[in-house]
């Protein structure tokens, strides 16, 4: 019977607290600003002044939408805090519309954005940028009156400290961005306002804890970087970041001014998107350390450019990353590519020149699939784990209220994962195979994704340092002596790779596993030669494989048997009455099963249903009675055939409670232009979706709105408004919705719909 290795448990059990430990650091004890009472210094950004102004410019935390009533006592709140610390405001209103993602759908409404002249001048001025309107679901505590609190503190410590500054400095609060950035837009339709652009600092939140993440720049960020790196004690960005938004359909104010090609800076924390858009987005759920951070950045960044001519922020870009928040390596991404083959050739000259006398082609064959096996075990591993929980929760995520045990799990997971691919290959040939992947990797990121290359290309090249002396000194370098000289770029790597897990997880939450199980595993990587597998004996490598396997199951198992919910990471279930015709219906989200209680309040459908054409969900529906409210009304003005082109006037009439408006052109009319308000949009010759008009603002109610379209067809114009708040007739079912389910985004509306038809012409 072969004796037990208690040695090799020691490797496992040590290398896995260090894993531990370091994901400890990257999630608790990153570099970060010590939290500021309302008597700091008054030169100094202070999260608990910023806090105050914040509880006075909420008032009674109520959700205030574009063109609400609430929304213009906020307004009037924010102009009356500038006015408390010595800065004239003005206002600017006007109607747009922004067609910034297509024409799927275009969002249109009267806004009213806040000027704060903070340093009068001539020039370009630094803006410094924050959006103060909020869903109709939730008072927008973080989303965006954090924004709003923190430019107010940035403007009294930019007055406190007197300093000269070489530019203006003129604070845009804007209004309309939750209905589709249109307060930015309009700030930039006017000629006289966009001329004043220098660059821009925005703030923005998508939670309501966390980092505050410079998660965007404009292009040609280089300068854009050094500046954040010389302003500020404590970094958290990553060029990663800028890559994988570009991919996202989420959007900010910031969006505008980038497609202008304006210098701009973009921070927001989004830990705790739980709360987003919800009626939990409260200045209670707000992290002072959040707030002083987001903060700091803002002065910080605010400050030094005030010292800093504009022609000296053009630059090339970079690639770059925070470790632990204390240091921020870059380069510039032209270095990145041939870099990176270098390193990948002295990686590949130090696995030929290692004296291996053991790694026959066939064992440098299996070695070699090593990490993308390792690779594709922990993401098999992570689907398996989440189908499991998902299957005993009966909701799709199952973690989305208490983590912590399918964290475990899928911890677990990967280090079977880990455990089980570390026998293909001994420590020597595995340490070999493994840095030549990253130096692979290094290759094909820094030639297609740059901004990821530096996650692979800075331990590589620490690596390729070590894989030169094993070219030079091949002898002296075999045994101990070898798995030593890569240390430092295992540290290097595993810093980078474990911060990665958790701050995936800050983003999107477990449901999205692969942003778990794929950087654990080439954090994994860095300590899978130490483990040295193959000279375990058999028994001893299957106890603990067999132990980390158990311990997924079962930390899986008891995710499952949590629930998915609770009363502080409540699940998204908004009530909409939709009418139309004689009849209407109640349709609930389907992002996740009904709760009983509101199954059995209303007759609702097994399957999510498609209740409006156009880009809508589909919903859980009910029959809701007869229509209880007079629809919206529609009339043709005009319709008539110009130089080939069918043009249609349509007068829109809605009711005095109507909130928004909506119109469905569908795409069978080849829709090539659309007149609002003054507004001329010209529809792209590629359009091929159902386009959803949605004017935002209550003055929508009545609108006459022009069409222009290639078809000359007979059609149906479908068209609705929007109430938000749920009727009377809802009682019911908002008594059955539990209290660990909340309304978001809309919240709880009534939707009235009507249409016409157009005949052919």
């Amino acid at each position: 019977m072969a004796k037990y290795d208690w040695g090799a448990v020691a490797r496992i059990l040590a290398l896995t607290l260090i894993a531990v430990a370091f994901w400890w650091i990257a999630k608790y004890s990153y570099a970060k600003p010590q939290v500021l009472t309302a008597d700091a210094p008054a030169t100094m950004f202070s999260a608990g002044r910023a806090e105050a102004t914040l509880a006075r410019v909420l008032g009674p935390e109520k959700p205030h939408p574009v063109s609400s009533d609430e929304n213009a006592a906020v307004r009037a709140r924010i102009q009356k805090e500038f006015a408390s610390i010595g800065v004239k405001t003005s206002t600017y209103k006007a109607f747009t519309c922004n067609a910034w993602r297509g024409f799927r759908a275009v969002p249109c409404g009267t806004v009213t954005d806040i000027l704060a002249e903070v340093v009068p001048g001539s020039g370009k001025a630094i803006i410094l940028l924050a959006h103060y309107d909020s869903v109709p679901a939730g008072p927008g505590a973080s989303d965006d009156e954090s924004g709003v609190s923190i430019v107010l503190e940035t403007v009294r410590a930019l007055q406190a400290r007197g300093g000269r500054s070489r530019h203006p400095v003129l604070a845009v609060i804007t209004d309309g961005e939750e209905a589709g950035l249109l307060g930015a837009q309009a700030f930039l339709e006017n000629p006289r306002l966009k001329a004043r652009v220098g660059a821009v600092v925005n703030v923005e939140a998508r939670g309501t804890r966390g980092r505050s993440l410079l998660f965007q720049t404009s292009p040609g960020d280089s300068k854009l970087i050094d500046l954040y790196a010389k302003s500020l004690p404590y970094y958290a960005t990553s060029s990663l970041y800028a890559e994988i938004y570009r991919f996202l359909p989420n959007d900010t104010d910031l969006t505008l001014f980038i497609k202008q090609g304006f210098t701009s800076f973009n921070f927001a924390f989004s830990e705790n998107v739980a709360d987003y858009h919800t009626p939990l987005d409260r200045r209670d759920n707000l992290a002072p350390l959040t707030l002083q951070e987001q903060g700091e950045n803002m002065l910080g960044v605010a400050s030094a450019l005030e010292q800093t001519d504009y022609d000296a922020l053009k630059g090339a870009d970079d690639v770059y990353l925070d470790i632990f928040g204390k240091f921020l390596p870059r380069m510039p991404k032209p270095w990145a590519l041939p870099l990176a083959v270098v390193a990948f050739l002295l990686l590949s000259g130090a696995a030929m020149r290692a004296q291996a006398p053991e790694a026959s082609r066939g064992k440098w064959f299996v070695a070699l699939l090593l990490p993308p096996a390792l690779i594709a075990v922990s993401v098999i591993t992570g689907f398996v784990l989440h189908f499991i929980a998902q299957v005993i929760s009966g909701q799709p995520d199952p973690s989305y209220a208490y983590p912590i045990a399918l964290r475990e799990g899928l911890g677990f997971g990967v280090l079977a994962a880990a455990l089980l691919t570390a026998r293909m290959a001994n420590a020597r040939l595995a340490l070999l195979s493994i840095w030549l992947w990253f130096g692979l990797f290094s290759v094909a990121t820094a030639a297609f994704l740059p901004g990821i290359s530096p996650y692979f290309l800075f331990p590589a090249v620490l690596a390729a340092l070590a894989g030169l002396i094993v070219i030079v000194a091949p002898e002296a370098a075999a045994g101990i002596v070898g798995a030593i000289l890569f240390i430092p770029a295992a540290v290097v790597g595993l810093s980078i790779w474990i911060s990665l897990v958790a701050t995936g997880e800050t983003l999107m939450g477990l449901k999205l596993h692969e942003l778990f199980t794929v950087p654990a595993a080439f954090a994994a990587m860095m300590l899978l030669p130490f483990v040295n597998a193959t000279a375990m004996p058999r028994s001893t490598w299957r106890d603990w494989y067999g132990a980390a396997i158990a311990g997924s199951l079962i930390a899986t198992i008891i995710a499952g048997f949590q629930p998915a919910y609770s009363r502080t990471q409540a699940q998204r279930l908004s009530i909409r009455y939709v009418q139309s015709g004689d009849s209407a219906k109640w349709a609930l989200d389907a992002d996740a099963p009904l709760p009983p209680p509101l199954r059995a309040a209303a007759d609702f459908s097994k399957t999510p249903q498609v209740v409006l054409r156009g880009p809508f969900p589909s919903y859980f529906t009910a029959p809701a009675g007869k229509a209880q409210f007079p629809a919206p009304q529609a009339k043709i003005v005009s319709d008539a055939v110009v130089a080939s082109a069918r043009r249609i006037t349509v007068a829109l009439s809605g009711s005095p409670q109507a909130d928004a408006m909506f119109m469905v052109i569908p795409k069978e009319m080849k829709l090539t232009s659309v007149d609002i308000h003054g507004e001329h949009l010209v529809a792209p010759k590629d359009n091929d979706t159902d386009t959803i008009l949605a004017c935002a603002s209550r003055d929508c109610a009545n609108e006459v709105i022009g069409f222009e379209f290639a078809s000359r067809a007979a059609f149906k114009l479908s068209f609705g408004e929007q109430r938000y708040g749920a009727p009377p007739s809802a009682a019911k079912l908002i008594a059955a919705r539990p209290k660990s389910a909340i309304p978001s985004q809309t919240g709880d509306i009534v939707v009235l719909t009507n249409s016409i038809a157009v005949e052919a012409k």
